[in-house]
C-alpha cells in the first residue's frame, strides 16, 4: 500500500462518522435544527453572566446563577423523563421550544427595556433551566429510535460534534454582539433561532410511547432509579462526571478573569468560553477510533484525568493565549469522556426508561457545572480566582482516582458492538 493509501486509511479510521446525517432523514433534520436553535441559547449563556457581572461586578452573584439553574432543574428533571416516556417525545419537544423562546423574550424586554433587577434576571434564567430540565432528555431518549444500534456511538458523538460547535460559533458571536449591539440583540438572536428548530421537529415522524405499561408518576420515577442503581458502571460514569464538573467548571470566574486577570474585555470572555469547545469539536472530527475502541470505561477515566490537569494548568496562568490552550485541551477530553457514557447509557437502557434515565443523565452532566458555579464563584471570592481553579483541579484527579478504585465495574465495562437494529421502519 502506497504512503498516501496508507494515509488516507489513518484519516478515515479516526475521523468522525457521518452515517447517521446520511441514512436517517430524522436525524439529520432534528441535528440540523438543533445546531442553528444551539448557537443562539449559547449566546445568552454568555449573555446572561455578562449581565449579572455588569449589574453586580461580584464573581458570587455570577456564581450564583448556579443555584437559581440547578434548584428547577433537579425539581423537573425526574418528572419531566416520566412524562417523556408516557406521551409522544416530538410533540413535547415543541411545546418546550415554544418556552424556551418565551424565556429569551423576557430576557430580550428586560434589556431592551432598561436594566432589569437582578431578581428578574434569576427568575427568568430559573425558568428556562426547568424547561430545559424536560426538552434535553426527551431528545436524548428519542435520538436511538431514529438511528440503527450499531450506528449509537457516531450519533453520540455528531450530537457532541453539534453542542460543542455551537459553544464555538455561540459565545464568539456573543462578544461581537455584546461588544457592538448590546445585550437587547443578543438575546433577540436567541429568540429567532428556535424557529429552526420548530421547523425540524415538523420533519421529524410522531414519537409515541412504546409499550403499555403504565405507571403511577412517583412509580415509574422510582423504577427509573432503581434500573440505575442495578448499574454499578452507570453509577460509576455519573460520579466520575459529578466530581470533574463541580470541582473542574470554571465558567463562572470567565467574567472577573477576562476584566482583571487577562484585561480581554467582552472579546476575551466570548473567547474563554468558546475555547473548551474548539478542543472539543477538534475531537469529535477526530473520533472514529471510538467506535471501535469497546473499553469505553477506561476512556472515560483517562479522560476525566486529563480534564482534572488542563484545569489545574489553567488556574497557572496569566496570559490569554496559553489559557485558551489549555481549555481547549480541557475540552477534547471531556468530548470523549461524554460520548463514552452517554453511549453507554444508552446502549443498557432499554427504550421505555430512556426518557428517566436521560434526564438523570441530564440531571448530572447540567446540573454538575451550575454546581460547579456555585463553588467556583464561592471559592473564588473568598480567597482568589487562581487558587479556586488550581485546587478544583488538583481535586478532580484525586477524585478521579477514588470513583475508579470506588467503582471497578466503571474500569471494567466494555462496549459489545451489535447490529441489532431498534428504529421502526417510520423514523428511518
Amino acid at each position: 500500500m502506497s504512503a498516501s493509501r496508507r494515509a488516507l486509511s489513518i484519516v478515515g479510521r479516526i475521523s468522525v462518522d457521518i452515517a447517521p446525517l446520511r441514512e436517517s432523514r430524522p436525524y439529520r433534520a432534528l441535528w440540523i435544527g438543533q445546531l442553528v436553535s444551539m448557537v443562539g441559547r449559547q449566546i445568552t449563556v454568555v449573555a446572561v453572566p455578562y449581565q449579572v457581572y455588569q449589574l453586580t461586578h461580584s464573581s458570587f452573584a455570577v456564581g450564583a446563577l448556579g443555584f437559581v439553574q440547578v434548584v428547577p432543574l433537579v425539581a423537573v428533571s425526574l418528572a419531566g423523563g416520566a412524562v417523556a416516556d408516557r406521551v409522544d417525545r416530538r410533540r413535547l419537544l415543541l411545546l418546550t421550544q415554544v418556552l424556551l423562546g418565551g424565556c429569551s423574550s423576557l430576557l430580550a424586554a428586560g434589556a431592551l427595556l432598561g436594566t432589569p433587577p437582578l431578581g428578574f434576571v434569576y427568575a427568568v434564567t430559573g425558568a428556562a433551566a426547568a424547561v430545559s430540565a424536560i426538552d434535553s432528555p426527551t431528545r436524548a431518549a428519542m435520538i436511538p429510535n431514529l438511528v440503527s444500534r450499531r450506528q449509537l456511538p457516531a450519533a453520540q458523538m455528531l450530537n457532541i460534534a453539534l453542542f460543542q460547535t455551537s459553544l464555538i460559533a455561540g459565545p464568539a458571536l456573543a462578544g461581537l454582539v455584546l461588544s457592538h449591539a448590546g445585550l437587547g440583540a443578543a438575546y433577540l438572536i436567541d429568540v429567532a433561532t428556535f424557529a429552526a428548530a420548530v421547523i425540524a421537529l415538523l420533519m421529524v415522524p410522531p414519537q409515541p410511547p412504546r409499550g403499555e405499561r403504565r405507571e403511577a408518576p412517583l412509580a415509574a420515577i422510582g423504577r427509573g432509579l432503581a434500573f440505575i442503581a442495578r448499574q454499578p458502571a452507570v453509577l460509576g460514569g455519573f460520579l466520575i462526571d459529578l466530581v470533574a464538573m463541580i470541582f473542574g467548571m470554571r465558567r463562572a470566574l470567565f467574567p472577573v478573569l477576562a476584566a482583571t486577570t487577562f484585561h480581554a474585555g467582552a472579546g476575551g470572555l466570548g473567547l474563554l468560553f468558546a475555547a473548551p469547545a474548539v478542543g472539543a469539536v477538534a475531537a469529535a472530527l477526530s473520533s472514529g477510533w471510538l467506535s471501535r475502541r469497546s473499553r469505553l470505561g477506561t476512556v472515560i477515566v483517562v479522560s476525566v484525568a486529563v480534564w482534572g490537569a488542563s484545569v489545574a494548568g489553567f488556574g497557572l496562568v496569566s496570559s490569554l493565549w496559553p489559557a485558551l490552550a489549555l481549555l481547549a485541551v480541557g475540552g477534547a477530553a471531556d468530548t470523549y469522556s461524554a460520548v463514552c457514557r452517554s453511549t453507554m447509557l444508552q446502549t443498557i437502557t432499554p427504550d421505555e426508561l430512556r426518557g428517566r434515565l436521560s434526564s438523570v443523565y441530564f440531571m448530572v452532566v447540567v446540573g454538575g457545572p451550575y454546581l460547579g458555579d456555585i463553588e467556583a464563584g464561592s471559592v473564588g471570592s473568598a480567597v482568589s480566582p487562581e487558587a479556586s481553579i488550581v485546587s478544583g483541579g488538583a481535586i478532580v484527579l484525586l477524585g478521579t482516582v477514588a470513583v475508579a478504585a470506588g467503582f471497578p465495574a466503571l474500569l471494567r465495562y466494555r462496549q459489545h458492538p451489535t447490529t441489532t437494529e431498534h428504529r421502526d421502519t417510520e423514523s428511518r
